[in-house]
């Protein structure tokens, strides 16, 4: 099991997290103001010298993880890539939401005033790195790119599950900020694994917001505290999931082998260690739904056991196999090949609907290759199922065209539930998109109106300014009549990126 034993860096004294926020907030004054070409510059900066490094990168989170090479790499690639996209959009413009409601001077009774509104940066984030994405959801990952983006520095508090990774990674942070001419502060790092000196972090008064991914527990506390503050600032915690598979009759007599075998095959993608790890598969009572469950139990069984990526994670996960296997309600157990010490096997369990319904601890996260396997009585158990679940960042439904047109309340119950619907395919891959929404309702997330892979995810740093009869001189570029950064607008009503005459 890793215990970071190589690489011990020094843990953040209060007066160094003080000093980190004091430093980011006198370098928003600067950064804010900063075009948004001058900001794409600093992200393609960071993006191209972590391309450079990649070969030490991943053979360093390797050491640190159990990570293979290839997930390590593949995280890499989106890494960078979600830096890119986030260039691309300050390059463009347009995502600032510009819209201008020119002035109606002769208006009776009353003239209308010139009012107009663009997205303005929050101030400095907190950031909080990730156990099981070392790249793309820690130091350089999405909640850092898109507090740069949006204009706000970051003081990232790196996971203690691969401290020497995520060092590395911001010092190519810090070496693109005097590059690209930017002010010292506009990012930051700090180690600890004390609980009060993340709370310290969260609750400095000058930090405007909270990028987090992580445990419901530590989410929960940070937002707590968050909210207690004098000036209460908003989290957006991801928390955890147990993305439930809903799957229909037609398509489960039609393919039960290949569903098997795709839903295996995701819920053990990487020890189990995803967001999107899918923990609730529900299907009807049937024997086409028993063939795909043996078909199931073979790949976990089969599944070789494998390392976690932390001795906290590892100690979770069977705390919570150890609770479900004390349930007198679950159903068969199947799990994989038994190996003593560090390593953990994958786990299967089945339950009636009707039981299921009546123990709501069925439906919290394991964190983990782990499944629940839910046998309703019938569609309208199913649709109580639905009904009853928490908020998640997945629900995905399998079925023929036939099974999903005969189902849409159930659709239309998991709109209100989870923050991506998928059909027919994993929920395992979260791809980097315009269009992406990763986010849910609690507890899936703190803000289910915010999503934290995709470029709607600036929007999490941001809030709405408004300007009443400015004069042009003082007016952002974005706002001005002649439009000089030949963005996209409003403009009474009609999208234009013509000049206002």
């Amino acid at each position: 099991m890793n215990d970071n034993s190589v690489y011990k860096p020094r843990a953040a004294s209060s007066e160094e997290i003080a000093n980190a926020a004091a430093k980011a907030n006198k370098a928003f004054k600067a950064y804010r103001l900063k075009s948004g070409e001058q900001k794409a510059l600093f992200l393609e900066t960071i993006a191209d010298n972590i391309a450079s490094a990649k070969d030490d990168l991943v053979e360093t989170a390797m050491k640190e993880t159990h990570l293979p090479r290839p997930r390590l790499e593949g995280e890499l690639v989106r890494t960078i890539a979600q830096l890119r996209m986030f260039a691309a959009l300050l390059t463009d413009g347009s995502w600032v939401n510009a819209i201008i409601d020119t002035a109606i001077p002769d208006r009776k009774p009353f003239p209308r005033p010139d009012i107009r509104q663009m997205q303005m940066p929050l101030g400095p984030v907190a950031v909080f790195g990730a156990s099981n994405f070392p790249f793309a959801f820690s130091v350089a990952g999405g909640d850092t790119a898109s507090a740069l983006a949006a204009g706000c520095p970051v003081v990232c508090k790196a996971h203690p599950g691969h401290p020497e990774t995520s060092d590395k990674v911001a010092t190519i942070i810090y070496a693109s900020v005097p590059i690209c001419g930017l002010p010292d502060g506009v990012f930051s790092i700090i180690h600890t694994t004390d609980n009060h000196a993340s709370i310290e972090l969260v609750t400095n008064p000058h930090i405007k917001a909270v990028g987090f991914t992580g445990s419901l527990n530590a989410g929960k506390a940070i937002f707590d505290a968050a909210v207690r503050r004098a000036e209460p600032i908003p989290v957006y915690a991801e928390m955890g999931s147990v993305n439930p598979v809903f799957i229909l009759p037609g398509i489960v007599k039609e393919q039960s082998a290949e569903l098997a075998e795709k839903l295996a095959t995701s819920n053990l993608l990487s020890t189990g260690q995803f967001c999107t790890n899918p923990g609730l598969i529900i299907s009807l009572k049937s024997e086409a739904t028993e063939q795909f469950l043996q078909q199931f139990a073979t790949h976990i069984q089969n599944a070789p056991a494998a390392l976690m990526l932390t001795g906290p994670i590892c100690k979770g996960f069977k705390a919570g196999v150890g609770a479900l296997q004390q349930n007198d309600k679950l159903g068969k157990l199947v799990s994989g090949k038994e190996v003593p010490g560090d390593y953990i096997s994958a786990y299967m369990f089945k339950v009636s609907g009707k039981d299921f319904l009546a123990d709501k601890n069925l439906s919290h996260e394991v964190f983990g290759p782990l499944s629940i396997h839910v046998i309703a009585d019938d569609e309208a158990e199913m649709l109580s199922i639905a009904a009853a679940l928490e908020g998640q960042l997945t629900c995905s439904v399998w079925g023929t065209e036939d099974d999903i047109t005969a189902n849409e309340k159930l659709v239309r119950q998991l709109e209100l539930k989870a923050g991506r619907i998928i059909f027919n395919n994993v929920p395992t891959g979260v791809e980097v998109t315009y269009a992406m929404v990763h986010g849910g309702p609690y507890p899936a997330t703190t803000d289910s109106k915010t999503t934290s892979v995709g470029t709607n995810a600036i929007f999490r740093f941001t809030r709405a300014v408004c300007y009443q009869n400015c004069p042009q001189v003082l007016l952002p570029d974005e706002l001005k009549n002649e439009n000089p950064a030949q963005v996209w607008r409003m403009v009474n009503g009609n999208y234009t990126d013509e000049d206002i005459l």
